[in-house]
């Protein structure tokens, strides 16, 4: 997760999607809350560690932010270097994640349709409205503003929080906090992540508990609307300058392998971008697979005692 939340176009909750921890990673962030304070009167530490779930919450997040550490400098020079090739990757990726949590559930309804489109939609329209952040004024506002919707984005499969960062001219500055340690710029923009945290995991969690089937449908449709914005043969067509000359992207337009190079000048390395889709495709088959056969010991053990 914390090597997908590094790449501008990939999401962290598309990766706890397929190995199958999303809902239980979602309920766990919600109980981070009054709710805790009780268990603690009632249990004491123990009571606390058992209800925040601290058994899976405290790995998971020890390997988002070992991840986020150490993928940060190599991303950086990938997408400096190798634009073509990591975008194929991930455009694999992502594809084979939509293909692997699209399978249509027992209770799936023809006006589940309805909550997949909106999922669409709402992919392709969010990065475009992400500047408008830059308007709030001083630097300090933005970036609470900007953690507070790149997490809640990290928390959406599909939609990257990494690149709405991007889009709001803020993902330089925060790659750079992190890879500088710049305590208080990372501190207003972790204040931000922890409100988005606090307030978005409770709106996912009442969805996913009262209206299952048509929210796994919606993030579906972020997953599948996220799709061009990982196509690896594209050329930007707007754009514009954040307050420290940073360009943020607007739209693009994307062209077959062969355009690209007659358009660009510059080889589509056609075979390396395909064999690297290709890999991460099966990478998440394997995951999947893998998410699957664990959950099926989990039943048949449960099912013994």
């Amino acid at each position: 997760m914390g090597a997908a939340d590094a790449v501008p176009g990939v999401s962290g909750g598309t990766i706890a999607f397929v190995t199958g921890i999303y809902e239980e990673l979602i309920h766990t962030i919600k109980r981070f809350g009054p709710s805790a304070f009780g268990a603690l009167r009632s249990g004491g530490l123990k009571g606390l560690v058992v209800h925040l779930n601290l058994s899976f919450l405290l790995p998971l997040m020890a390997g988002i932010l070992a991840s986020l550490i150490t993928v940060a400098h190599l991303v950086v020079w990938l997408l400096d270097a190798h634009p073509l090739l990591l975008n194929g990757f991930f455009f694999g990726l992502v594809a084979a994640s939509a293909l692997v949590v699209g399978k249509h559930p027992a209770d799936w309804r023809w006006w589940h349709i309805l909550p997949l489109a909106l999922g669409l939609v709402l992919a392709q329209a969010l990065p475009s409205l992400m500047p408008l952040v830059n308007a709030l004024g001083t630097p300090a506002l933005v970036l609470i503003v900007g953690g507070a919707i790149a997490i809640s984005a990290m928390l959406l499969p599909g939609v990257s929080g990494s690149f709405l960062l991007l889009s709001m001219g803020l993902y330089d500055v925060v790659m750079q906090g992190i890879r500088g340690f710049d305590i208080p710029l990372l501190g207003l923009f972790a204040l931000g992540c922890l409100i988005g945290l606090f307030t978005f995991s409770r709106v996912l969690s009442w969805l996913l508990q009262r209206h299952h089937t048509a929210t796994l449908q919606l993030l579906v449709g972020f997953i599948v609307g996220s799709l061009p914005i990982l196509w690896p043969w594209r050329e930007l067509t707007r754009y514009q300058l954040g307050s420290d000359g940073q360009v943020i992207p607007l739209d693009y337009r994307y062209l077959a392998p062969w355009d690209y190079s007659a358009v660009t000048g510059e080889s589509a390395q056609l075979v390396g971008v395909t064999a690297l889709a290709i890999f991460g495709m099966l990478l998440v088959i394997i995951v999947a697979r893998v998410g699957d056969t664990s959950a099926t010991r989990k039943d048949t053990i449960a099912g013994r005692h």
